[in-house]
């Protein structure tokens, strides 16, 4: 089946261009021009995936994928977006969204994105164990489902926190080198994706509080280690 895509952008120009593309790549586009539309269509259909402009009139792309979260937190969710301002970029991740594009972007850029979120949503197999879950200090983790549980606290994740903390899990009470991280996720190890990882590190540490034996240390001008003792 055709992957689903909920795509809300106001600018028509841009919005036939890039609908088009996707529709080439054999995507199933679900086109909407503002984000009250947006929304109202993202309650009506399953979607696999979100490409949300910023800038809409009715109900602005951070508004809208705030609604998204609250009723689906595994959805992946893509900003696009003319502002380049960092604190902007870090707001919508710190809303829930898991990357963005900055205006004027490449279609084949866009491509790439999308096909790495969509593999890494299928995807059957990893080092973590999925089928029933690998148990992380008195959490379960379950990455096919986007879980992390235990007895008192339970946790849905988004794909980038599941990704992030898969990759500290795998490598326990390791020192973990910030660029090799930023590259094995997002494929880039510039400043906007390294203060994007500071977003999820820190939302990994609240969700890991209930057990102390559990901690995410920042190393100095390195990286990281996930303290499981």
């Amino acid at each position: 089946m055709r992957a689903k895509i909920l795509y809300v952008e106001d600018d028509p120009n841009l919005g036939f261009v890039t609908k088009d593309n996707l529709e080439l790549n054999n995507y199933e586009i679900v086109h909407c021009t503002d984000g009250l539309s947006g929304w109202r269509a993202f309650e009506a259909t399953h979607c696999d995936l979100c490409v949300l402009d910023v800038m809409l009139p009715e109900m602005d792309g951070f508004s809208l994928a705030k609604r998204i979260r609250d009723v689906d937190a595994q959805v992946p969710i893509l900003f696009l977006t003319a502002r380049s301002l960092q604190e902007d970029k870090l707001h919508g991740l710190r809303l829930g969204g898991d990357d963005y594009l900055t205006k004027p972007f490449s279609m084949e850029e866009l491509m790439l994105k999308i096909e790495i979120f969509l593999r890494r949503s299928t995807r059957k197999v990893y080092n973590i164990k999925e089928a029933v879950g690998s148990q992380i200090g008195t959490y379960l983790f379950d990455f096919q489902k986007l879980t992390l549980k235990n007895t008192t606290h339970s946790h849905t994740l988004t794909y980038r926190e599941a990704e992030v903390l898969r990759y500290l899990a795998e490598r326990p009470n390791e020192v973990v080198k910030r660029n090799d991280m930023l590259k094995a996720i997002w494929g880039d190890d510039d400043y906007f994706m390294g203060r994007s990882l500071d977003v999820f590190i820190s939302r990994l540490r609240k969700y890991l509080l209930a057990d102390p034996s559990l901690k995410i240390e920042s190393i100095h001008g390195v990286g990281f280690r996930f303290n499981d003792y």
